[in-house]
């Protein structure tokens, strides 16, 4: 597969070869909204002091970890659905 450098304006303008669907701006910014409700409320979990006698069993801090990457990561996204170019 063959791509033409310069018809690319941008990864979100570029058409969607073997994708199934290209990611809108809804759906970016509900899991944008999500994500930064999920790593707030990770983090206030994870700040909670520890009790030795019940240990945690879900791993609070790496669960706000992730969800940190995925926001940097949609707002990456937005940036290009919104025509940003990035610098070269």
């Amino acid at each position: 597969m063959k791509i033409n450098l310069s018809e690319r304006v941008g990864l979100a303008r570029c058409e969607a070869r073997g994708h199934i669907a290209p990611m809108s701006m809804t759906l970016t910014l509900s899991l944008l909204a999500a994500s930064l409700i999920v790593g707030g409320f990770a983090g206030w979990r994870g700040a909670q002091p520890s009790d030795f006698l019940k240990p945690r069993l879900v791993p609070w801090r790496f669960i706000m970890l992730l969800a940190g990457a995925l926001v940097f990561l949609l707002l990456i996204h937005l940036g290009a659905l919104l025509g940003v170019a990035p610098r070269t």
